[in-house]
């Protein structure tokens, strides 16, 4: 039979587990002292909670990392909104500007800007609003080429991002 005392260190352990003891040669029987899970509060079977630093709040606790992805999904959200709205208020005043240059009256003009706005969910991008307003001018006679246009909207564009921002 071998020695008890060399069993912790040949398998690592505090005693074999499950295993009887026979008494020593000075007569006393050894004990192995485990920790069981019950004694931590854990259910049978189940996670030990009581043993979790955060106990059983674990998933309402946010960690400083959730907390930085949710300001910047956030951020993103709130520019992304701020964009779409400078873009449909650039569309807007580009169809000011083009009802003007068409000689249409303030009624015709707001309905014609209204158009403008849209024409630019047809696709993504400025095509579509540069092919509606240029058309629209070119078939009226006005000359217009379309870097010019293009020009025209940079600046609308930089106007309607401060009205956007100043909330008007």
């Amino acid at each position: 039979m071998p020695n008890l005392s060399d069993w912790s260190i040949e398998y690592n352990r505090s005693g074999p587990f499950g295993a009887s003891f026979t008494p020593s040669a000075c007569g006393l029987t050894p004990v192995v002292l485990t920790i069981g899970s019950r004694y931590l509060g854990a259910r049978e079977g189940g996670r030990n909670e009581a043993a979790s630093p955060f106990g059983r709040d674990r998933n309402r606790i946010m960690s400083t990392f959730d907390k930085r992805q949710e300001g910047f999904e956030k951020k993103y959200a709130l520019d992304e909104e701020q964009k779409f709205k400078a873009e449909a208020r650039r569309n807007k005043l580009l169809g000011l500007w083009a009802a003007e240059k068409l000689g249409m009256s303030a009624d015709e003009a707001a309905a014609y800007a209204k158009e403008v706005v849209a024409s630019d969910f047809e696709e993504s991008g400025d095509a579509d609003v540069v092919r509606k307003v240029l058309g629209d001018l070119t078939a009226k006679g006005v000359a217009m080429a379309e870097p010019e246009l293009r020009v025209k909207m940079d600046e609308l564009m930089a106007m309607a991002v401060v009205q956007v921002k100043a909330g008007t």
